[in-house]
């Protein structure tokens, strides 16, 4: 494990460490404790820096763990699931994954990240994601059927991870059209599908989901919409980001299953009845312009349906993002 994955691992006790300690402990010397702390402190990593006491995180925290996820996930699952991979740094869970593909990893093969550099949504827009505070995850799928046939799998998805929320408590968790999950009228996670192969081939599908879990508010002053987090939503400052993957990956990995045999067929009713669009006045960004109408819910393709002074359109989710209007 490198240095500095070490030095967070020391420090996740929320613990005041000297740097002399820390050195001996992980066997460098304090100019090199300082250099990393300093580094992460770049990062975003919240870090107390206090002269006589040392180094410490303002709490403690749990920090993600493998073993731990794939030994806690169901038998009836865990037959769909590959190795979990845990990072403390990447550019982006989908990114590593679809590398990930290309060299031949198998189908479940899930990436969890402490922390994204590049995080990404849709249309390339930034997904804030700052240390050990949310959930940052990836899964791996690959389809025979060939990308054609994958057309509403980002609602699939945002069921799951519905489902998901809802077993947390968040009884006020909505979908919103096509891939965001809203709690009132904030955004709570987001999912991005990145798919590698040809239309009519065998492909790999990298379902991406993150869930804010305790946003710190400097992290969330850069994000450009209303958000909310389980922290906030829940009261509990003692949510294990662990058992949130686990519980994820219990939602997600049957839906997808489920989803390569029957269709978006069986989850349309369920999507239905969480619309939090269905009925609002919508702002349509596309590449060409602005289409704005009420949104009339989905069509048994997962497309969205909106009542326009051209009458009825149906719009799919690559062309389109989506905005309720005010």
């Amino acid at each position: 494990m490198p240095l500095r994955h070490r030095l967070i691992n020391t420090l996740s006790d929320g613990e005041f460490h000297s740097g002399e300690a820390l050195g001996v402990a992980l066997g460098v010397s304090r100019m090199a404790i300082w250099k990393h702390i300093r580094a992460l402190r770049e990062l975003g990593v919240q870090i107390d820096v206090v002269r006589g006491k040392g180094y410490r995180l303002p709490a403690s925290i749990e920090l993600l763990d493998g073993n731990a996820i794939s030994a806690a996930i169901a038998p009836s699952v865990a037959d769909h699931m590959g190795s979990v991979h845990v990072f403390h740094e990447l550019d982006s869970t989908n990114n590593w994954l679809r590398e990930q593909s290309l060299a031949g990893a198998p189908s479940g093969t899930v990436c969890l990240a402490e922390m994204q550099h590049a995080g990404r949504g849709r249309r390339g827009r930034h997904w804030v994601s700052p240390f050990a505070a949310n959930l940052y995850l990836s899964l791996l799928w690959r389809s025979a059927a060939g990308a054609a046939a994958l057309g509403g799998l980002s609602l699939v998805t945002g069921i799951a991870v519905l489902r998901c929320l809802r077993a947390q408590g968040v009884e006020t968790a909505g979908l919103k059209w096509p891939n965001d999950i809203l709690a009132g009228d904030s955004k709570l996670a987001g999912i991005l599908i990145d798919v590698v192969g040809e239309s009519s081939g065998p492909c790999a599908v990298i379902l991406g989901v993150g869930v804010n879990v305790c946003m710190p508010p400097t992290a969330g002053e850069d994000i450009d919409q209303c958000w909310t987090d389980l922290q906030r939503l829940s009261g509990s400052d003692a949510l294990s980001r662990n058992q949130l993957a686990v519980d994820l990956l219990e939602q997600l990995l049957p839906a997808v299953a489920e989803f390569e045999v029957a269709g978006l067929q069986p989850f349309l009713e369920e999507w239905r009845r969480y619309d939090v669009v269905a009925g609002c006045q919508v702002d349509l960004q596309l590449l060409n312009g602005v289409v704005s109408g009420t949104a009339c819910g989905i069509d048994d393709g997962g497309a969205l349906l909106v009542d326009t002074v051209k009458g009825r359109q149906r719009f799919v989710s690559g062309e389109v993002s989506v905005r309720i209007a005010s």
